[in-house]
């Protein structure tokens, strides 16, 4: 046989057998191995509480040194956090944060580091202001922290207003109530004076005196409502000789007097766990007052009532939607289950539901493009169904949607909760039962009723109002906490009522002390324009929103009240801190020890890198190298048997 066709018996072999084996398609295993290190969260306080103890220089050296240690870096994968308000990525450290809240850095990082072998090194001083107790966090992230405890150990003798309770509205010629809580910490006895003032006006004193075991008094008083507005004042403890922080001797507070109170009535004729829920929320406003009407005695009531919320009503109703037809009263009406259909759709001149005698469970929906108040989305799709009667609603007038019907994750775009004006009156329909279980799911969410309540609010304050509709809307408080974000929210629209995106707002303000103007741009966020002036420092202003590309603007006042929560504090939480530690399984530390905390992280084997195979199993059909090489074999006998003329 010759050289030649020995070399194509030889590329035909290859082929074949090349062939065979993608049809027998055999498979074989390939491990690869990983090596995966612990991690090392550095945690940060970027509160002004660290900067007030004078502890920031301390802070700067220690993230140095751990940062930059070779043996850390070697055996850990790194990550450096900041928390005050909220968790961040530490970019920058400038200790500016008005707020403290170590709990909720805990539950985010634990969303992050829950399955992770992590060690944790907390360094703050254990003041926290607001958010649940950190000490007990331990319940839920399940990693070692090891705090480094900043600050002064030493007790000094001090005097502190801890609490001062005090309603933010006040009604003219009412007085109302105070709270005060002073608390002293020292080993002698000591007197001093509890005083509140009104500019240099003394409107309360109280001598008080406390000693080692008696070390904390509350006050209970009252002060007179005299002049509509927003008066300031300012409780003072007179600060004891040679006391260190007097700071914390000093709270300023605001009450804003008003001349009238909003009154709603409800009127059902059976018991509801919702009547309770709104009620709650709609008094959550001091300027609110809900009644309870019996259906039978309304009507000789109803022109003292702003606004009627009406529950579910049926033919017993009949005379009551006469009556508010006739005085032409805003009125709220609640569409549920027990709910008459037909009763509705007679009395109704404004929409007509179909009747199909079924019920569905429907979730909400948020309308981002609501026009006539600021809505704020409280997370409603978490929020648990509503009732409500399955079937289409038609509108006969125009309306405006807040929330629509969602079934499951399919948006059915029928109406949940909408408002309309009609016949210079203000109404609003909530086509489902059993809000009160909103209002339960927001404490869920949040630990607290206050975003429901204020969503509420917001309906209330719109539905009690007969103001004419503005092109421009603007959404303040009248005085602002100097620890509370200074937040001024506002609607645009054009000249149908529709949101306007394209405009750009700015606001000019104005320090009515020092006469410093200021103009920032207003940011689009969702359903509105928002600006954050917690950058200006306490005092009152006036402003001004303006649209740049119309000549519509819209001016107000606001006071920003002068108080540092994070400058109470004297001393680190030592007791609190070693607590966590000891609770996770880590050990606290001072600054001067940072260097043992490093050399305890690079001994403890409980932090080993862990070696971990992947085993993949791979059929050879995927070995694209298998398939060149029959491609390879066939074109070579091809052009040598061309080339040696044999085809």
């Amino acid at each position: 046989m010759s050289k030649l066709n020995m070399l194509f018996s030889f590329l035909r072999f290859l082929t074949l057998f090349s062939v065979f084996l993608l049809l027998i398609n055999p498979k074989f295993n390939q491990v690869t191995f990983i090596t995966e290190k612990p991690d090392l969260v550095l945690l940060v306080d970027n509160s002004s509480s660290i900067k007030h103890l004078n502890q920031d220089k301390n802070v700067l050296s220690i993230i140095d040194n751990i940062l930059s240690n070779t043996q850390l870096n070697n055996k850990f994968n790194i990550s450096k956090y900041t928390f005050g308000e909220q968790l961040k990525p530490a970019d920058s450290i400038q200790f500016s944060e008005n707020q403290t809240n170590i709990s909720d850095a805990f539950n985010q990082l634990n969303q992050v580091y829950k399955n992770s072998n992590t060690a944790t090194i907390l360094i703050s001083d254990g003041n926290q202001t607001y958010g649940n107790d950190f000490e007990f966090i331990t319940s839920t992230y399940k990693n070692p922290i090891y705090p480094i405890i900043l600050g002064d150990t030493i007790t000094h003798t001090d005097l502190k207003i801890q609490q001062l309770n005090v309603n933010k509205y006040a009604y003219l010629k009412n007085r109302f109530p105070i709270e005060a809580i002073i608390t002293y910490s020292g080993n002698t006895t000591v007197n001093s004076r509890f005083t509140v003032k009104s500019g240099n006006t003394t409107l309360f004193s109280q001598p008080v005196n406390f000693t080692k075991n008696k070390n904390s008094e509350t006050i209970n008083f009252t002060l007179p409502a005299n002049s509509v507005g927003v008066n300031s004042l300012k409780a003072t403890i007179i600060p004891i000789e040679n006391e260190k922080n007097i700071i914390n001797n000093t709270k300023n507070f605001a009450v804003e007097v008003i001349d009238q109170k909003t009154k709603i009535a409800i009127v059902s004729d059976f018991l509801h766990p919702d009547l309770g829920a709104l009620k709650k929320s709609i008094e959550s406003n001091k300027q609110r007052l809900v009644t309870f009407l019996d259906l039978n005695n309304t009507f000789s009531q109803i022109n003292d009532f702003q606004l009627v919320i009406i529950n579910q009503p049926n033919n017993k109703f009949k005379h009551l939607f006469e009556v508010l037809s006739k005085e032409n009263k805003n009125r709220f009406t609640i569409i549920g289950n027990k709910t008459d259909l037909g009763f509705i759709n007679a009395v109704s001149k404004t929409f007509a539901h179909e009747i199909t005698n079924q019920t569905e469970d429907y979730q909400a929906e948020i309308n981002l493009n609501y026009s006539p108040f600021i809505v704020d989305d409280i997370d409603f799709e978490s929020f648990p169904p509503l009732k409500s009667n399955f079937g289409a609603v038609n509108f006969l007038i125009p309306f405006e949607t807040i929330l629509h019907k969602k079934l499951g994750s399919v948006s059915t775009k029928q109406p949940l909760l909408v408002t309309f004006e009609t016949n210079n009156r203000r109404e609003a329909v909530l086509f489902g039962e059993n809000i009160w279980q909103w209002r339960a799911q927001s404490f869920i969410n949040t630990k607290s009723f206050n975003n429901f309540d204020d969503f509420i609010g917001k309906l209330i304050q719109y539905l009690a109002s007969n103001k004419r509709r503005n092109r421009l809307n603007v959404d303040y408080e009248s005085f602002y906490n100097g620890n509370t974000n200074v937040i001024i929210k506002a609607q645009f629209f054009d000249k149908n009522y529709v949101f306007d995106t394209r405009d750009a707002l700015s606001i000019k303000v104005k320090d009515k002390i020092s006469s410093e103007e200021k103009t920032f741009p207003l940011i689009l966020k969702n359903n509105n324009y928002q600006v954050d002036l917690s950058s200006l420092p306490p005092s009152e202003y006036n402003f001004t929103i303006k649209a740049t590309n119309e000549n519509i603007s819209k001016s107000g006042t606001f006071q920003i009240l002068e108080y540092n929560v994070e400058q109470q504090f004297l001393n680190a939480h030592v007791t609190k801190l070693q607590r966590l530690a000891t609770n996770s399984g880590g050990i606290s530390y001072f600054p001067n020890e940072t260097n043992s905390l490093i050399a305890s992280l690079v001994n403890n084997n409980r932090f080993a890198t862990i070696q971990k195979s992947n085993k993949n199993t791979i059929p050879l059909i995927d070995w694209n190298y298998l398939l060149i090489i029959i491609a390879l074999s066939l074109a070579s006998e091809w052009f040598l048997r061309k080339y040696n003329g044999l085809i």
